[in-house]
């Protein structure tokens, strides 16, 4: 059974009613094939199978749960199972319409230069209490072109597989054990875990999750879009530390990814 968690801290078995998966909204407009509640599944059932034994053990075997809030974010969640808790990251409807946006945005720049920082610009100024804005221009028929949204795709499916990998890389590092008094969602104002990060725990979450992701078949093109746009940006929104410690560097963060990368091609750890 499919488990999402609602604000009530229920966890119910339902439908996500983000876009439609066929890729299109009823009236024609062009919709992300990306957002269908079986696809983002999918993407996290690939990323469990891809994980060390000893990561298996302490991450649900469906480490994605969604729920339909605006502000872009992803979080460490922990809740009674059958057996052992249930181990695996929160996700928001606004991060999905994040990563379709960063993602497409990323593709249509390849078309069309410097589409992608004007993009940036106006992202740096959503506050993420309302649904984020839609890209510019985005009815133009030729960003939604198959090479452009190919390539779309791919960014997205790595963007999302690689985040998701760092946050429940915090189950199996101890980090979310450690922090979870400030972390957890059943305490007063839970913080985002990577405000409370040292450098050296982002550095083993980031090093797990590139490995892991890697293993899973993705890349890390997709997240470094991300890290991009966070480095273009005049200064990053609140939301931004669901993704990057806010001390960190974003373009420090791109160029570790790179190096984690090359490692993993090499046959080698992180």
């Amino acid at each position: 059974m499919t488990t999402i968690h609602a604000r009530t801290g229920a966890l119910v078995a339902a439908a996500l009613l983000l876009q439609l998966a066929n890729g299109h909204t009823a009236d024609g407009e062009p919709k992300y094939k990306t957002t269908g509640l079986n696809y983002i599944l999918r993407l996290g059932s690939e990323l469990y199978k891809a994980l060390k034994p000893k990561q298996k053990e302490m991450v649900h075997s469906q480490p994605i749960f969604l729920v339909t809030e605006m502000m872009p974010y992803i979080k460490c969640v922990e809740y009674p199972g059958d057996g052992k808790p249930m181990r695996a990251a929160w996700i928001s409807s606004g991060f999905i319409d994040l990563m379709n946006n960063v993602a497409h945005a990323k593709a249509i720049d390849k078309i069309q230069k410097g589409y992608f920082e004007k993009y940036v610009l106006s992202l740096a100024k959503e506050s993420g209490e309302n649904e984020l804005s839609e890209l510019p221009d985005i009815n133009n028929k030729k960003f939604w072109s198959e090479d452009v949204m190919n390539e779309q795709i791919s960014y997205f499916n790595q963007m999302v597989t690689l985040v998701v990998a760092i946050e429940i890389s915090h189950h199996y590092l101890g980090h979310f054990a450690k922090y979870r008094e400030k972390v957890d969602e059943n305490q007063a104002n839970p913080v985002p875990i990577n405000s409370l990060l040292t450098p050296a725990e982002w550095d083993a979450s980031l090093r797990a999750a590139v490995a892991s992701s890697m293993n899973a078949g993705m890349g890390v093109d997709g997240l470094k879009a991300l890290y991009e746009a966070f480095n273009k940006m005049p200064q990053r929104p609140k939301w931004t530390v669901y993704f990057l410690p806010p001390n960190e560097k974003a373009d420090k963060a791109r160029k570790a990814l790179e190096k984690y990368e090359s490692a993993v091609l090499n046959g080698k750890e992180p």
